[in-house]
């Protein structure tokens, strides 16, 4: 037996087990689908988004921050928001501050006040664990909107 040629075989089997844990592992991972307006191309996809968009921005509105309108504060931060399969939040994310922290935790608070969301119809669920949905929020007067991504 050549000691060169155990070593070398032993490497490789090494090499071996970690690529076939590494597989395990990586289809163990959940699904991630990231959604905005412009992504949102297929009818599950634009429903999902639309009845999102609708009920945040309802409890929005209806949750103005008063220091918002009080004092003219107003402004667009990109947010991400995660969403696991069963409607409940994973996380939020600001991408992109309205330079207002007030704003900011105000948008964190009205997506958290309007949770949780309806579970993914099967059609998204095939595809995804987690959606992730990127959108621009606008604080104008008096009145919240978001736009795509």
């Amino acid at each position: 037996n050549d000691p060169k040629l155990n070593n070398l075989s032993t490497s490789i089997a090494s090499l071996e087990a970690r690529l076939d844990q590494q597989q395990q592992e990586y289809a163990q991972r959940p699904k991630v689908h990231r959604l905005t307006s412009l992504s949102a191309k297929q009818a599950v996809d634009a429903a999902y988004l639309h009845s999102w968009r609708s009920q945040v921005e309802a409890i929005g509105n209806r949750h103005y921050p008063v220091v918002s309108s009080r004092y003219g504060i107003y402004g667009d931060l990109r947010l991400m928001v995660a969403i696991r399969y069963d409607g409940t939040i994973d996380e939020i994310e600001i991408l992109s501050s309205s330079g207002h922290a007030v704003l900011d935790e105000a948008a964190i608070r009205i997506v958290r006040m309007a949770a949780p969301f309806a579970p993914f119809p099967p059609a998204l669920r095939e595809k995804a664990d987690r959606l992730e949905i990127i959108r621009t929020w606008k604080f104008k007067q008096n009145r919240l909107s978001s736009v795509q991504g």
